[in-house]
């Protein structure tokens, strides 16, 4: 704007055209132009009549120059005199003028607000109370519409979208003053005006109610008189705007999204929001045939938009409580909005989900029943980063996701969507919408439900069972595992007893088990997982005891019973691999997700699975937490962790070529490493009193090492607290599997394992992998006929027992069965049946079970130093000719047991064995080779004196006759 000299404002002797003659140049002409289109109208008696107006107002002693200075102001901003009929029907003509370009307060704002804005101003400085000419004078300057939309102004703060006819129905509907403005519209088409000339402009396909120009934008005058440029803009005050009620129906664009299923945040537009005009309420109900919302005492039927969506506008100030009632061809349901409620995850959950250290991730993914918001539901959430969209679908709405779109929680990678009314036993999946654009229906990742395979849904469900183990709880903190008796009995629970469910099993497992004495048992499998033959070892919920022996709370249920009878539970854990089943975690979001991303990573060489992506902090979450779960929620007291060599290991069965070195050039897997170490550390530190194992078969240093402490390949160790000794288990077997006569010749199979017993915290382990295809059963894989190969399985069973490390022994071999295990049949029961002819061979092996059970748990020499060198010493261990095999288990006070196992079919008479000089005599407390376990009963009923002949390098000796094929225990009498 020119500068323009101080002044004290326009002269208020002077007339209309006196004052626009000294106006600027500019100014004045546009003046002019104005006064001769005004002329050419042949309206200069309405122009006489303003004139006479503005004159007879001055003489008021009011300051009616401000008033003309706003006006001939707005005139010189080509805009007509509000006064000049004319001109007044020329701006409501034009769409856009220069004032509602220049005039900030008036940019958004119909010729209603800006009049109105005049007369108020007019009505506290012009015009005298009671003056009939003033009045008269004021009320010309505005149309009758116009004064009406000041009135009647609306509290809309957005413009309605023109060419939606729900949106003109509903704001034609809610406001007054677009009615009473179409009619000031029609009747100054009407009349005889200059917009004949310029012909007002119809309303576009953005403007459902016609804006009018206002020639008296800056009407608001200033009452100082010595303001520096007369007739300045002013913001009209915020309560004085006039904005016009949006349009209820969702964009085009939004529609889009939401049918395709690539909308990231529906709550911004489905539900109830506040806009102008009222209350906007959009549905995406597909199949309804309407929608109604009730609210109190209100009820609106919304709109049918096409395409499952509803929209409406309500005369409301704010959002209120409702309710929708969807009628489809069915009848009618009563719901909640979905798209009401806000997000069920909090900051935290999603700082510590991003950042890989949600230890308890199960409590903030997955399907939880819930109140929220007053309102009972199911929290629906899953973490799908590379998703385009993400939708819930299950039998409550038919299987079709469409109408529940998820949002996605910034950049989180999680989508979540609370829908009321679903709870327990209901079926869903997740229907994500790939980078693609395709569709993948996936079961849930942390379902902690799932279906009976082969079907593949997952299923909510919440926790009822109350337990009663807190006396174990609280015992099993005492020891560590190392250090504490530790027998564990394998199991594969769908086939143990074929049929039994988790709680018939609860009434009969833990009698068995605690009748044979065995401390712990460990069961396989525990996760869901869609093939059975996979004993459990291909996962696909991995947060879901499966499905085929009952429910999560029956599960629970047979963990306690065990733990009430005294019972520790281990389960086996894999986290090294998972199927590429279609609807399960392979590509779970259309790209890499859980597998590594780099295919000679991802792919498993042997078992044509996919390995986990060990680097991805969001992966590592999952499968820690996932150990933490089944600790916490289930209670178990140890994870026995499969398949840990194929994790360390880059090149496992690999070829060169087919894998890529780390970081240093070597071949060990860095992320795996990191992984272990974390799961570790995070287990114990949360669940005191548990155990984690390793099936680990190479020489890898230091898998039961701290992972503080770094050993002599620079790494820190795994953490674990006990590791299978793979070695001793290959080794002693390969020994008992040569017929005696050649077993000279294989002496040291048996006594390597020493030489590393004490490099790891170790259990010996004849598992369910070495009585399976093709390798025989225990029993069957003993040389000789019938009775030598139970004397040679019952003999094992006692050396086992009495070498340094745990013991873990499957089902089946407890009673020498003879046939190998398969999970379609289970144990050979019917061995054990007194109708049966060879009963009592079988039951005389059961019976020596039962018995080193006993007599280890009593003998703290063959467990308080099993991983201490202090607490074994040979005795003889280069007997290679005769078979023999004797030594020492010493506990912290040093009392022993003696074992000695002639593992040759011949009875060794007056055998001479070194011992301690400071026992007095020997007693028998065990001998494989008797007559009630089926053997020929050379036995040792008396005590056994030493005699002072020194011999194997001690000061005396004692002389036994050694049973064939047996082994036999003895302890200071």
């Amino acid at each position: 704007m020119t500068p323009r000299p101080p002044s004290s404002g326009p002269d208020p002797k002077k007339t209309a055209e006196q004052t626009a003659e000294e106006l600027p140049p500019a100014k004045a002409t546009k003046k002019a132009a104005a006064k001769k289109s005004a002329t050419a109208a042949k309206k200069t008696t309405a122009a006489a009549k303003k004139a006479a107006a503005v004159k007879k107002t001055a003489a008021t002693k009011t300051t009616t120059a401000e008033t003309t200075a706003a006006v001939k102001k707005a005139a010189t901003k080509k805009t007509t005199t509000a006064g000049t009929p004319a001109a007044a029907k020329k701006t409501a003509g034009t769409k856009k003028t220069a004032a509602a370009k220049k005039t900030a307060a008036a940019k958004k704002t119909t010729t209603a607000e800006t009049t109105a804005a005049v007369k108020k101003a007019a009505a506290k400085k012009t015009v005298a109370v009671g003056d009939p000419v003033a009045e008269k004078a004021a009320a010309k300057k505005t149309t009758t519409a116009e004064t009406t939309a000041a009135v009647k102004r609306a509290p809309a703060k957005k413009t309605v979208a023109v060419g939606d006819p729900v949106a003109e129905k509903a704001a034609a509907k809610k406001t007054t003053a677009v009615k009473k403005t179409a009619v000031t519209q029609k009747t100054a088409a009407t009349k005889k005006t200059a917009a004949k000339k310029t012909p007002a402009k119809k309303a576009t396909a953005k403007n459902t109610v016609p804006r009018q120009a206002s020639a008296s934008a800056s009407a608001s005058v200033s009452a100082s008189a010595s303001a520096p440029t007369p007739a300045r803009r002013q913001r009209i005050p915020a309560q004085q705007r006039v904005e016009e009620p949006v349009s209820p129906a969702l964009p085009a664009v939004d529609r889009d999204m939401l049918l395709a299923g690539t909308h990231h945040d529906p709550h911004a537009v489905l539900g109830a929001h506040p806009v102008p005009g009222g209350v906007a309420v959009r549905a995406f109900r597909p199949y309804a045939l309407g929608v109604t919302v009730v609210a109190e005492e209100l009820r609106t039927e919304l709109h049918d938009d096409g395409g499952g969506f509803f929209s409406g506008l309500l005369p409301l100030p704010e959002v209120p409580e409702y309710r929708l009632l969807v009628t489809y061809e069915g009848g009618v349901q009563e719901t909640e909005d979905a798209y009401r409620f806000l997000p069920t995850l909090g900051e935290l959950d999603l700082y510590l989900i991003g950042e890989g250290r949600h230890e308890q991730l199960w409590q903030a993914l997955g399907a939880h029943p819930m109140t929220h918001q007053g309102v009972t539901g199911t929290r629906f959430a899953v973490w799908a980063p590379n998703a385009r969209g993400v939708r819930v679908a299950g039998g409550f709405n038919f299987w079709d996701g469409t109408g529940f779109p998820m949002r996605s929680l910034g950049s989180s990678g999680v989508w979540e969507l609370f829908v009321p009314g679903v709870g327990e036993g209901e079926l869903y999946k997740f229907d994500i919408t790939r980078p693609d654009g395709s569709h993948t229906l996936r079961a849930d990742p942390l379902a902690r439900r799932t279906q009976v395979p082969p079907e593949t849904s997952s299923i909510v469900t919440a926790s009822h069972h109350e337990w009663g183990d807190a006396e174990w709880l609280a015992r099993r903190t005492e020891a560590p595992a190392h250090e504490a008796p530790f027998s564990v009995y394998e199991v594969h629970l769908p086939s143990w007893r074929p049929g039994l469910t988790y709680r018939e099993l609860a009434e009969q497992l833990p009698a068995y088990v605690k009748d044979l004495g065995f401390t712990h048992v460990e069961l396989m499998p525990v996760a869901e997982h869609p093939f059975g033959g996979s004993w459990g070892y291909q996962v696909t919920g991995f947060y879901a005891p499966t499905a085929r022996l009952g429910t999560p709370d029956d599960f629970k249920y047979l963990v306690d019973r065990l733990h009430q009878a005294g019972i520790g539970v281990l389960m086996d854990w894999v986290p090294a691999h998972f199927p590429r089943d279609d609807w399960a975690l392979a590509e779970f979001d259309g790209r890499p997700l859980y597998e590594h991303a780099d295919p000679r990573r991802a792919a498993h060489p042997d078992w044509g699975t996919l390995e986990f992506d060990f680097g991805r902090r969001e992966v590592r979450n999952f499968l820690v937490a996932n150990a933490v779960y089944w600790c916490e929620e289930f209670h178990i007291d140890g994870l026995r962790v499969d398949a840990v060599a194929s994790m360390l290991y880059l090149d496992y069965s690999r070829e060169p070529g087919q894998w890529t070195p780390n970081e240093h050039g070597g071949r060990e897997n860095l992320d795996a490493v990191a992984f272990l170490q974390e799961m570790n550390a995070t287990v114990y530190r949360r669940v005191p009193g548990v155990v984690t194992i390793a099936e680990e078969s190479t020489a890898w240093d230091g898998v039961t090492r701290a992972t503080h402490h770094k050993g002599p390949s620079g790494f820190g160790g795994l953490g674990f607290g006990l590791k299978w000794n793979m070695g001793w288990m290959h080794d002693s077997l390969q020994y008992l599997g040569h017929d005696p006569i050649h077993r000279k010749y294989h002496h040291g199979e048996m006594t390597f394992s020493m030489v590393y017993a004490y490099s790891e915290n170790y259990v010996l382990p004849i598992s369910h992998d070495e009585v399976v295809h093709g390798k025989k059963s225990l029993v069957s894989k003993m040389p000789g006929d019938w009775w030598q190969q139970r004397a040679s399985h019952r003999a094992y069973l006692g050396y086992m027992w009495a070498h340094p490390g745990k013991q873990l022994l499957f089902m089946g071999q407890e009673f020498a069965q003879g046939a190998e295990w398969s999970e379609e049949r289970g144990p050979d029961w019917w061995l054990l049946d007194p109708g049966y002819g060879a009963e009592p061979d079988h039951r005389g092996v059961l019976d020596l079970v039962r018995d080193l059970n006993t007599v280890y748990r009593d003998t703290p020499a063959l467990w308080r130093r099993d991983a201490h060198p202090a607490g074994f010493e040979w005795v003889v261990g280069d007997a290679a000719e005769d078979n023999v095999f004797a030594f020492l288990r010493l506990d912290e006070d040093g009392a022993p047991l003696l074992s000695v196992s002639n593992f040759s079919p011949v009875v060794r008479p007056d055998y001479r064995l070194g011992v301690p000089a400071d026992v007095p005599a020997w007693h028998e407390v065990l001998n494989s080779d008797a007559a009630r376990y089926g053997g020929s009963g050379v036995t040792h009923p008396d005590p056994v004196k030493p005699e002072p002949q020194p011999w194997h390098g001690r000061p005396s000796s004692i002389r036994l006759t050694l049973p064939p094929l047996s082994t036999v225990w003895l302890r200071p009498a």
